[in-house]
Parts: C-alpha cells; sequence; structure tokens
C-alpha cells in the first residue's frame, strides 16, 4: 500500500456530498452571465476572475454574518427559471467532475420569486437541471428546499417539500443566522413533517452553541445535524486519552446523529480556529458519525476532494479514514435503505479498494 492520499488521487474516490448549498456554488462566470442577462447590477466586479477573489477575501471574515452577505449577489442571478435550470445543471457537472456519485444540494425557494416564480416553478426549474446533469454526467442528486430561519414561511416550505418528494426532494432544512432564531420557532413545520414520514435537518451548533443543538434534536426531531461544530463544548478532558462525553454529546454519539461538518467554511465563520483545531479530529476519534462537506464552494474555494485533502494533511489520515467518511455520508443520507446499500457495496467500497491499492499513482 502506498503513502497518504493526494488531492488527485482523491479527486477519483467516489465521494458522498450532503451538505451543499445552490447559491453557494456558481461559477463566477456564470454569476457574470447571468447578471447581464438578467439586468443585475449590484456585482462588485463583471470580471469572473476577480470576482471569484471577491467572494473569497468577503467570506473570510470570521463572522457568520458577513459570511452570508455574500448571497445576496448569487441569489439576485438567481430569478428565472432558465437561471436555475442552468445553476443546477452545472453544480452536477462541478460536482461529478470532482469524482462526487450522490449529493444533496440545499436552496431557499422563497429567495428566488423576486422574478416572478412561484415556489413550485422554483422547484420544477430546479429538479429539471439536476435531472439534466444526472443524465449527462452519471451524478445521483436529491435536493433539500430550504425555509430561512428569520422568516416566518416555514410550513409553506415543508409542504413545498412534502409535494415534490417523489420528483427529487429528499429533505428539508432551516438556514440563516442562527442567534436570536432559534430552530423552536418553526416547530410546527418539524411536527408536520414527522406526521408525514418526512426528512429533514436543521442548521444548529455553527454560530451558536448547545442549546441549539439541543433544541434541533430533542424538540424538533432532526435527522441530522447541519454542521453542529459546537458538540464539542460538551465534551471535557479533550487533550488526554481518555475526553468525557456531556449527556447531549453521548446522546449525539450513541443515537449516531449525524454531523454535516463543513471544516473549510466552519473556520471562514469563526466555528472553528483552524482546520487543525478543527473539532471533526476530536470527534472522528470518538466515532461520533461525521461527515465531510462543503458548505459552499464558491465563498470557501473549495470542493470535496480539497476538504478531504486538507483533513488529510491536518491529522494524517488514510484511505481508510476517508472511505469511513464516505461510508457515514452515505449511511446518512435521505434516499431509501436500497440505494443506499447499493452505493455502498456496489460504489463505494470497490472504488475506495482500488485505491487503496495504487495510492497516489496515476491510473492508466
Amino acid at each position: 500500500m502506498t503513502g497518504r492520499p493526494t488531492l488527485e488521487a482523491i479527486r477519483r474516490a467516489p465521494k458522498v456530498l450532503l451538505h451543499d448549498h445552490l447559491d453557494g456554488g456558481l461559477r463566477p462566470e456564470t454569476i457574470v452571465e447571468l447578471a447581464r442577462a438578467g439586468g443585475y447590477r449590484e456585482l462588485p466586479t463583471h470580471d469572473p476572475e476577480e470576482l471569484r477573489v471577491w467572494f473569497a477575501e468577503a467570506a473570510d471574515s470570521g463572522s457568520l454574518e458577513r459570511y452570508l452577505e455574500t448571497f445576496r449577489h448569487t441569489v439576485g442571478v438567481m430569478q428565472s427559471a432558465e437561471a436555475l435550470r442552468r445553476v443546477a445543471y452545472e453544480c452536477a457537472e462541478d460536482l461529478a467532475a470532482d469524482g462526487v456519485v450522490y449529493a444533496e444540494v440545499r436552496y431557499a425557494p422563497e429567495q428566488h420569486t423576486q422574478g416572478g416564480l412561484s415556489l413550485d416553478e422554483v422547484v420544477e426549474a430546479v429538479l429539471a437541471g439536476f435531472a439534466e446533469g444526472e443524465r449527462e454526467h452519471g451524478i445521483r442528486i436529491g435536493t433539500l428546499v430550504t425555509a430561512m430561519r428569520h422568516q416566518a414561511r416555514s410550513m409553506e416550505i415543508a409542504e413545498l417539500a412534502v409535494r415534490h418528494r417523489d420528483a427529487g426532494v429528499v429533505g428539508f432544512d432551516i438556514a440563516g443566522a442562527e442567534a436570536g432564531y432559534p430552530p423552536t420557532r418553526h416547530l410546527d413545520a418539524f411536527e408536520y413533517l414527522q406526521r408525514e414520514n418526512a426528512h429533514f435537518t436543521i442548521h444548529a451548533g455553527e454560530a451558536f452553541g448547545l442549546p441549539s443543538i439541543w433544541q434541533a434534536i430533542q424538540w424538533c426531531g432532526a435527522d441530522r445535524l447541519g454542521h453542529g461544530v459546537r458538540i464539542v463544548d460538551d465534551i471535557t478532558d479533550r487533550d488526554t486519552p481518555h475526553p468525557k462525553l456531556g449527556r447531549l454529546a453521548a446522546y449525539v454519539r450513541d443515537k449516531r446523529i449525524p454531523l454535516e461538518m463543513c471544516p473549510t467554511s466552519n473556520v471562514q465563520t469563526g466555528a472553528a480556529k483552524s482546520i487543525a483545531e478543527h473539532p471533526i479530529g476530536l470527534l472522528r476519534r470518538l466515532y461520533f458519525r461525521v461527515t465531510v462537506n462543503t458548505d459552499n464552494r464558491l465563498m470557501s474555494g473549495t470542493s470535496l476532494s480539497e476538504e478531504f485533502a486538507k483533513l488529510v494533511d491536518a491529522f494524517g489520515y488514510d484511505w481508510d479514514d476517508l472511505q469511513w467518511f464516505t461510508v457515514n455520508a452515505m449511511k446518512s443520507a435521505f434516499i431509501g435503505f436500497d440505494e443506499r446499500l447499493e452505493f455502498i457495496n456496489g460504489v463505494i467500497k470497490p472504488g475506495f479498494a482500488q485505491l487503496k491499492w495504487t495510492g497516489s499513482r496515476t491510473l492508466p
């Protein structure tokens, strides 16, 4: 067996992505073209490379609120069915080129109605773009529709998710600034989803601490936690061979509640000091159900392969570790058990088995 996985080799690995925002992954060239076509005049620059740099610098602030401000421009150019379909198709194309075999991509339909589209028309346009990308690039994509936690449309969006779940919407989410907007504000939506046997995840434990995680799980019944970084606040003696888990941390681990962690984004928003100090290292060592994700590929200037490569550099992970993260993600996906099992046994394990023995050598 060869040495540590290289970025080149990681790109060939069959990967699974659970936390990726559609409006956070646009190509800069596409933003410029859609802005011109749609008459959007607020971009800081119309040079694609300068725009790429602007997004990265604006997002690298250490503040979740400042990070979220960058979405004004991407959402601003995603106000027509044609734009939404194109962005979804290109998302599928870019993820497939990075070796992602299954992805769940989320977006907030309520943010894309300024051009006159209904919520259903927004969903249909995105699903059409993903369907085209699936056919042409061999990737499987499920979508999550997101409600903004500072708004009051969560029940409407939950009903939208249920209405389109047989067409490709696999789940529901709430997102946005956490402080002051606890998940319990949307309890009626979560109770409705549970009655409808629908899946949902909740952004929690990123900018806010343990109370948001506790509410997301124990009050709202979340299937997964978006980020969940602050669960480490319930773990003491972290630097010893035997860290001690508080009752909430132990519950999260014992119940195998998936954590959708996004290392680069977490550093940018101040949820972690650095990749090397990211809680993912401790949580992986303690066998929490940790998954690795991109969050916003444009703002973070990243890909899933690059996220894995950073963890390899920071923690010395090998192919077994990367496969462990990937199987965790596939186990935690919101598609049916049979399809998840088929991906694990028919795609992920064989793909990693080959890479374990070829390592960083170039395949013929």
